[in-house]
């Protein structure tokens, strides 16, 4: 159950995917310069390996402990955490004029993948703060900016989503927390907010002195729906005079719940204002929430879809450990019947390698979406209407390639895969949550034929495409898959909404697959240039060279025979028969 690094892939995939050099040559990432860029990569990664993954295994059988409304977390937990916000890990893309460091958003995604493939289930409490940061820069005032901001960047205190009721899951505008108005007294400006929030991740805990919640909720008289929604940020603690966490604030937590995998973070049953009142400020304007909600939920899907590499890293690298040292039969077709390792039988290799392409591929697709946003900060518009595509992609296909390699890397395991003191079970647990939070893989498909394929008449799409289409010239695989998107693209523009959604699901996974395909030949032709050159590991670029042939040869063409279910509309989903 040890971690390595993947430092050389990630420094690769920053230079020729993200274009991190391109970054830096704008006054507002100057300070990304090479150097600082491997020193964040070369350092994230140690942190996370020697502190982090020794507490993997602690937090999946050490569970956190809920007693009368408190979470006690597991054992190193404390620490740990202490040491990550005293080396200023949460800080990387802060606003400079808060405390943060003003590094583009790419390396806070790398820093997050480091954490999460070291201990996915710790590394929750960091991962939905930074949306939260990003909410109060798009939507609070000044005053909440200088209240709120400077802790949460450094990570003293985190950020929490408050979204899920028990009757209003995926159907947000569904809820039925309220907040009202107080138009007297020393609160007089904010509202007491009075409802019950489930599936709240790290929702409490004893890491941090303060946990800052972002709660949809609905003032008395709004309409229905999601219209009708506002945006609150309620603390667990209210502050004195001096910014002082001090007077307790109504909010409860009244459970945690037992789960599948991700046994290190706490999910929790929240209550507000159930027996004192429960202050909350508004962030942005009434009925506003929804809007301001989205700039938070966008950083957490794409945080969601680095969960999918975090998953696939660690269990490739188990995997392989494991089949390089585990020695069962002679190789078939040889004269020499003495047992090799297995990792020498061709269908071993092939899930070795299905693993480690897949992986890449996540990877890529990720540090690209989260380089457009970089760009659409530096006045990119065509950047940011990219990542408005991309974001879908990412938290659906990541995922699911997550949960692909996990299963892979206990299939490798064989029986011993199966059983929980190798580990392999646990990364497999880990992984399934992420293709059903932060908006299930479905309601991104929907996203993608709907809002999305709806901006500029599909035309964003098409140029994505396009580019596809242009980097595909010496894959004939990849050009095939392009060519079918683009019918199918073509295809649901005209169709209605039964059959787009019908046809949903396939046409996001060619379209993420196609571009995986595309930043992998990226990548294939930089590796070759490079090896040619003399430059670079060669063992590594090697290894590239393999990993994205094997991408584009034999993962792209199956995405092509998707096209079929992609198009066969509504129709052909008939109606289940009733069970007795």
């Amino acid at each position: 159950m040890t971690y390595t690094p993947p430092t050389t892939e990630q420094l690769f995939v920053l230079d020729h995917i993200a274009r991190i050099d391109a970054m830096a040559a704008h006054d507002k990432f100057a300070a990304a310069t090479p150097d600082m860029v491997e020193a964040i990569v070369t350092g994230i990664g140690e942190f996370a390996a020697e502190v982090y993954a020794p507490l993997n295994r602690v937090g999946d059988v050490h569970n956190p402990k809920w007693e009368d409304g408190k979470v006690i977390m597991p054992p190193g937990f404390r620490e740990a955490y202490r040491q990550f916000v005293e080396a200023g890990w949460g800080s990387i893309d802060g606003p400079g004029e808060y405390g943060g460091q003003d590094l583009p958003f790419t390396l806070a995604t790398v820093v997050i993948e480091a954490l999460g493939s070291a201990n996915m289930g710790f590394s929750l409490c960091s991962i939905l703060t930074p949306g939260a940061i990003h909410a109060l820069m798009a939507y609070g005032t000044e005053e909440q900016r200088q209240t709120w901001l400077p802790k949460l960047i450094t990570g003293e205190w985190n950020g929490t989503m408050n979204l899920t009721e028990p009757a209003a899951g995926s159907d947000v505008g569904a809820l039925r927390t309220v907040a009202e108005l107080v138009t007297e007294g020393d609160h007089a400006g904010l509202y007491k907010i009075k409802g019950q929030k489930i599936f709240i991740t790290f929702g409490e805990h004893d890491l941090t002195d303060n946990i800052v919640h972002l709660v949809l909720a609905r003032t008395p008289g709004a309409p229905e729906g999601t219209r009708g929604i506002s945006l609150f940020l309620v603390p667990k603690f209210r502050l004195d005079a001096g910014g002082k966490p001090a007077h307790a604030n109504g909010v409860r937590c009244a459970s945690i719940e037992h789960k599948l995998g991700i046994h290190g973070s706490p999910t929790a049953v929240m209550i507000y204002g159930e027996d004192e009142d429960c202050l909350g400020e508004i962030v942005g304007a009434e009925m506003g929430g929804m809007r301001a909600m989205f700039v938070m939920m966008n950083n957490a899907r794409l945080m969601i879809g680095c969960q999918g590499i975090q998953i696939a890293e660690r269990a490739t690298q188990q995997a392989q450990h494991f089949a390089a040292e585990r020695v069962q039969s002679a190789l078939a077709g040889t004269a020499d019947r003495s047992p090799v390792t297995i990792d020498q039988h061709p269908d071993v290799r092939r899930m070795l390698w299905r693993m480690r392409a897949q992986t890449e591929a996540a990877r890529a697709l990720t540090y690209y979406a989260a380089a457009q946003i970089d760009f659409g900060k530096l006045g990119d518009e065509a950047a940011a209407m990219r990542a408005e595509i991309l974001i879908p992609l990412v938290k659906a296909h990541a995922t699911d390639i997550g949960c692909e390699v996990a299963s892979l890397g206990i299939q490798v395991h064989g029986g011993m895969g199966f059983i929980e003191e190798t580990g392999a079970a646990q990364h497999y647990r880990d992984a399934r949550i992420a293709p059903i939070y932060e908006g299930t893989n479905g309601i991104q498909a929907a996203d993608l034929v709907g809002r999305k394929l709806g901006m500029a008449g599909g035309d964003l799409v098409r140029g994505l495409i396009d580019d596809i289409a242009h980097g595909a010239a010496d894959f004939p695989e990849l050009q095939q898959l392009a060519d079918a998107c683009r019918a199918v693209t073509d295809w649901m523009v005209t169709a209605n909404t039964g059959d787009r959604l019908a046809g949903s699901y396939p046409y996001l996974t060619m379209l993420a697959t196609a571009t995986c395909g595309w930043l992998m030949a990226i990548q294939h032709q930089a590796a070759k240039a490079a090896l040619e050159s003399g430059s670079g590991d060669r063992v590594f670029l090697e290894a590239k060279i393999a990993s994205t042939r094997f991408y584009l040869q034999q993962i792209v063409p199956a995405a092509t025979g998707l096209a079929a279910s992609a198009l066969a509309g509504d129709a052909t989903l008939a109606p289940l028969p009733t069970i007795a």
